[in-house]
């Protein structure tokens, strides 16, 4: 469907409220998973590596699963695929207040919940891309902080109803919750289409119509003539009986050679039929090997590889704060009267800040995008390397703070990776991205749990989540050293649609 111009307004700013809404309805529970995680761990008794899997399923199979997303949005359109999505959100969210082992969460949980949020989250982000063009960026961003708010509130909320109805009646009545999300979406009106032709009827208009109607014509033919033949005969048999047996060999003959033709006709066109076939397969191939010649393109870029290394890296290592930051401080024998705020709120109100906060610096021209999300990945590893001396809640909170602001790099990541490849392989390689950025949240809270079961302590797990991270920085600010740009300006043999990193050039 061809959509009309965006009107930057109106009915758009309803789209960015219920949007909101809905990644705040169905993000705050998957994000806010560390405070279920610890009644999991009672309930169960399984190991924290196993039990880490429920919450990283939710929050990386959304991601994992965006290129089915985004075809079923594009197939069903925005609003259909909210309303069934909330459902998915609701109903996996109360399956799981049933569930009578770990392995029932890993569907309920983390398969069903975490793909409805995937869906939710692609059917938010097209239709408000469809509304909005001159004001893109900043509906982008205000809907994004609706899943950061609700980490924020949920935190609180949860751990509040977890002790006044227990962990059933909390899965039951955030599961009630969700189902919000199916009034947001009756409210995601399509934008209108304009008065073109659609892509489908234009192609159909191209294919020849003999390849439609020539069965229907073919049959009429032999009717027709089988009608003719019949009444000839008959007409004759009763005039003249005679004459009747030699006029039916007669039309017999002449019938014969009709039909002869007939069937050169048919040969003739079942082989255009076949040529057609084949030439609409050769152009599908065709679109099949474009389509990895380009990402092998991409990955000739040297800043998007290590793009992509880090963005998996920053994953498996910082997303795991998120999930068992309150398990930590119960190791740490922090005593529940020392909580002014849950950590895990913390994180979600300072990655709401973190967010506004680095999306504004990168509208500057003097600061460049990509050295501003290198320096929140080097400082995310020292953090993470500051958590095993933190003994207090007070030196909890603060670094929980810092871990939830450098999270808000998210907002400047579409920046990088527009700078890295441009505007044209935007969509390719955000795909690309998204999807080990998907790997690195479902790998990195099940391998900090089982460094714990191993070494029955979190601080081995840290430092190799903050050694992750920082890997991810060194080899990322590596790429985008000023050098290479002079080796790549000095060699005019650079494969077609890449672009290289302009260190000096402003986001």
């Amino acid at each position: 469907m061809v959509f009309g111009k965006p009107p930057d307004g109106g009915w758009g700013w309803v789209i960015v409220v219920v949007s909101f809404f809905t990644q705040f309805l169905c993000y705050g529970s998957p994000l806010a998973v560390g405070v279920l995680y610890l009644e999991w761990l009672d309930a169960f008794g399984e190991g924290k590596g196993k039990t880490a899997w429920v919450g990283s399923l939710a929050n990386g199979i959304g991601l994992l699963a965006s290129p089915v997303c985004s075809i079923c949005v594009s197939s069903f359109g925005a609003r259909p695929v909210a309303i069934f999505s909330g459902f998915m959100v609701a109903g996996g969210l109360m399956m799981s207040s049933f569930a009578p082992n770990i392995y029932f969460l890993y569907v309920s949980y983390g398969i069903v919940v975490g793909l409805g949020c995937g869906l939710l989250y692609t059917a938010t982000v097209t239709i408000t891309c469809q509304y909005f063009d001159k004001r893109r960026g900043l509906a982008l961003g205000l809907i994004s902080t609706g899943s950061s708010v609700g980490l924020f509130i949920y935190a609180a909320l949860q751990r509040e109803l977890i002790e006044l109805y227990g962990l059933d009646g909390c899965l039951l009545i955030v599961g009630a919750l969700s189902l919000n999300i199916l009034a947001c979406g009756s409210l995601m009106r399509p934008l209108e289409s304009s008065s073109s032709p659609p892509p489908e009827k234009m192609f159909v208009d191209k294919v020849p119509d003999q390849y439609f109607v020539y069965h229907e014509k073919e049959k009429t033919v032999e009717e027709n003539i089988s009608i003719l033949e019949k009444g000839y005969i008959d007409e004759k048999c009763v005039n003249n009986v005679p004459d009747c047996k030699q006029d039916s060999i007669l039309n017999k003959n002449v019938l014969s050679s009709v039909n002869m033709n007939e069937k050169d006709t048919y040969k003739k066109k079942v082989v255009e039929q076949t040529n057609f076939c084949k030439q609409l397969a050769k152009r599908k191939w065709q679109l099949y090997l474009t389509y990895w010649k380009e990402t092998m393109v991409l990955f000739k870029n040297k800043v998007f590889s290590a793009l992509f290394v880090a963005i998996l890296l920053f994953d498996i290592g910082g997303f795991p704060p998120s999930l068992l930051m309150e398990d930590v401080a119960r190791s740490a024998n922090i005593s529940e009267d020392d909580y002014y705020m849950p950590l895990i709120s913390i994180i979600g109100i300072m990655t709401t800040v973190g967010k506004l906060i680095l999306g504004i610096l990168a509208d500057f021209k003097w600061v460049n995008t990509l050295y501003l999300y290198v320096t929140t990945l080097l400082m995310t590893g020292v953090a993470l390397f500051a958590i095993p001396f933190a003994k207090s809640y007070l030196t909890l909170a603060m670094l929980s703070g810092i871990l939830g602001f450098l999270t808000g790099n998210w907002s400047i990541f579409p920046y990088v990776t527009t700078k890295t490849v441009g505007i044209e392989k935007l969509t390719h390689a955000y795909g690309i991205l998204m999807f080990f950025a998907g790997l690195g949240n479902s790998l990195g809270p099940p391998i900090v749990g089982w460094f714990y079961d191993w070494t029955q302590e979190y601080d081995t797990a840290f430092y190799f989540s903050g050694f992750c991270v920082l890997l991810g920085g060194f080899l990322l600010l590596l790429a985008a050293l000023p050098c290479w740009n002079a080796c790549t300006s000095q060699s005019s043999k650079l494969p077609p649609n890449t672009y290289s990193y302009k260190v000096a050039s402003n986001a």
